[in-house]
Order: C-alpha cells, then sequence, then structure tokens
C-alpha cells in the first residue's frame, strides 16, 4: 500500500494506545500524531525522565491517561468516553529478566491486562479493529535453525515468554468465540495478534536490555560489559514493525475477514546476527571510526535465567499479503539507533524521532 493511502486513512480517526508512555508506544504515538489521527494513549508513568515519551514532551500533543491495564473499570471508563475506532495494545512487562523476579505481576500485566482490553474491544461498538502486540518470545523456542512461522507452537521457557505465549492463546480464544470472522457482518470486528523481533531504537533505557545498557557504558565512557556474546536474535529498528502495524491495520478496517489472525514481523536474513556483532556495530557508530575506541567483555551471568541462543521469524506471510518488507539493515538500523543517543540532549528529541520516520518513509 502506497504510504500515502495510509496517511489518509488514518487522518481524524480516533485510536488508542495502550503503553504509549513506552518505547514502542512513543514512536507509535509520534508517527501517528504526524498521520492527523486523534490519540489517546494508556499506560503507566515512564521508566526515566530521558525516555522518548518524555523528552518528545507527548504529553501535550495528546490525550495522554495514566493507568495500569490490569485496572478493568478504569479501562472500560476510557474507551467508553473516547469510542476509539482503532486499537494498538502494547502494555505490558517487557523485559524477560525482570518476569523472573515478579513473575505474578507479569502474568497478571501480560495475560489479564490483554483480557481487559480484549473485554473492551469485544463490549464497545466503535472498535472495529484490534492489533494486539505480543512478541517473537511466543513461540516455543526450540533452538532450531529454522525461522517459525504464525502457525507454529506457542510455548515459553520464561515467564515473560510464556504469559506472552498465554496471550496469544487468549487472543486467539477471543477471535473465535466472539469476533469469529464467520460472523463478521454482525459484529464488525477484526482482532490480529502481531509478533516482533529485538527491537531497537533511540529512548529506550530500560535495564537489562542490550541497546540501553551499551549506551549508558558509552556516555559514562566504561567498558561494556555484555552477556552470552554467541547468541543470534533477529535485530530491527522500530520503525520496522511499527509500519507493518499501522499498515495491517488499515488491511483489516476494509478486510476484517482476510486479516485477522497471527503475523510476524521479523528482519531480513542478514540482521539475525550474535549479540557481539551488534555491540561492535554500536561501537563503531559511535565513535564514527573504528571499534578499537570502545571496549567491551563478556561477563558471566550473576544469575541462574535461561536465555535462548538462536530466535528468528519467518515473514513469508507479511511480505505475501500486505507487501511488507524490511527496509533497514542491520548497519542502518544502529546507525538510526546511535544518532538519537548522540543528539538527544542538543537537539529536539521529537525532531530527531520525526527526521528518522520520515527517512524511513522515503525507503518505503
Amino acid at each position: 500500500m502506497d504510504i500515502n493511502k495510509i496517511r489518509d486513512f488514518f487522518k481524524g480517526k480516533t485510536v488508542l494506545i495502550t503503553g504509549h508512555t513506552g518505547f514502542k508506544g512513543s514512536w507509535l504515538s509520534i508517527w501517528l500524531k504526524e498521520l492527523g489521527v486523534n490519540i489517546i494513549g494508556y499506560g503507566l508513568d515512564p521508566y526515566t525522565e530521558n525516555d522518548n515519551f518524555v523528552v518528545c514532551k507527548l504529553n501535550n500533543k495528546m490525550t495522554d491517561i495514566r493507568g495500569d491495564i490490569r485496572d478493568d473499570e478504569k479501562l472500560k471508563f476510557v474507551f467508553n468516553k473516547y469510542k476509539p475506532e482503532i486499537v494498538f495494545h502494547l502494555a505490558a512487562q517487557p523485559l524477560v529478566g525482570l518476569s523472573y523476579k515478579i513473575p505474578k505481576e507479569t502474568y497478571e500485566t501480560n495475560v489479564i491486562g490483554t483480557l481487559n482490553v480484549l473485554e473492551c474491544i469485544k463490549n464497545t461498538d466503535s472498535v472495529k479493529v484490534g492489533v494486539m502486540i505480543t512478541t517473537d518470545k511466543c513461540y516455543e523456542n526450540k533452538e532450531q535453525i529454522w525461522s517459525y512461522r504464525e502457525v507454529d507452537a506457542l510455548g515459553g521457557y520464561d515467564p515473560y515468554s510464556a504469559s506472552k505465549a498465554c496471550a496469544e492463546l487468549l487472543i486467539a480464544s477471543y477471535r473465535n468465540s466472539f469476533m469469529n470472522t464467520e460472523n463478521y457482518a454482525e459484529h464488525g470486528k477484526a482482532i490480529a495478534s502481531v509478533r516482533a523481533g529485538n527491537v531497537i531504537g533511540g529512548g529506550d533505557w530500560a535495564k537489562d536490555r542490550l541497546i540501553p545498557d551499551c549506551i549508558r557504558s558509552l556516555i559514562n565512557n566504561r567498558t561494556i560489559e555484555i552477556r552470552n556474546s554467541d547468541s543470534v536474535r533477529p535485530w530491527q529498528h522500530v520503525l520496522e514493525p511499527l509500519y507493518g502495524y499501522m499498515l495491517l491495520a488499515t488491511k483489516m478496517y476494509s478486510d476484517g475477514i482476510k486479516y485477522s489472525g497471527a503475523w510476524n514481523f521479523g528482519p531480513n536474513y542478514t540482521s539475525i546476527v550474535p549479540v557481539k556483532k551488534v555491540v561492535n556495530f554500536l561501537i563503531q557508530y559511535w565513535e564514527g571510526d573504528s571499534i578499537e575506541k570502545g571496549l567491551w567483555k563478556n561477563v558471566q551471568s550473576t544469575s541462574n535465567y535461561h536465555e535462548s541462543k538462536l530466535l528468528s521469524l519467518d515473514c513469508t506471510k507479511a511480505k505475501t499479503y500486505l507487501e511488507w518488507y524490511p527496509r533497514l539493515s542491520i548497519e542502518k538500523s544502529i546507525d538510526f539507533t546511535v544518532r538519537w543517543y548522540k543528539n538527544f540532549f542538543i537537539q529536539d528529541p521529537y525532531e530527531i524521532c520525526l527526521k528518522q520516520i520520515k527517512n524511513y518513509i522515503n525507503l518505503v
């Protein structure tokens, strides 16, 4: 679909984003704001004062509602008051390591929170499209060299991954039970779940994530400490899956029968690389010439937490039916990311985000 058609589609529509204060939610809010969307955000307070949402002053650019996704009464009030047409559900406890420390809260947020959103979508006449964001980690990871397809088995070793697999089952259950495509003419609602890879980009300051941890070390001129440098992940810039989510929403709105279901939005095969390669690229772009200026070292993990060694996504479905393709190489994704972190202290972060969105749109 032409990017201009996406702009024309979203202009003037009311869109609810749960988790709008988070990393991906803030970028999605900026992009939709520039498309002329009436954005309603529902989420917790930002993680740090340097988060993308805060430094871009998004609280002044949208309807900013602070609330817990587990608070079903407050969520119902928001749906009833603002009557969104499209819902992007991003609110989650998104960290694997943290899920070991707070497993109960992780399951409550990722499963019961998703249940609350589905109930609101089901019971709110204005909602036509629900795009439910989960993760590539929802698959039963067998550490295989083959990429996972939407029809492959769900699973999860750690509480985070398992909670997202539960959320996927819940989404499918609600779609089958209450918003079945066979009865689309009666309810008029389309529900999809979307699974992306390891998303990177400016404005993410979460603890125990590779890029934010590296950036903090580089800013403070410290040696970067990494675990499992040989672990292979599907790395992608945040704009890649967000474009897929928006493109999918436009398709679902016009043909809810064909486009409901699960979708993968992962990177090209060349961006499925080891952690150490990402760190070397990051240092190179940060310093501008040689990785010798920045140092990193492998450290022994102090926890006994399980971490997968290999994971990748098969995006044939999105490429075939949505004509969605990854546009950014791993190098370009890291270049975009480093530029944000190097410049956000001296430039308007909102303008940095806009420039990167426009550069990405030119590629599309």
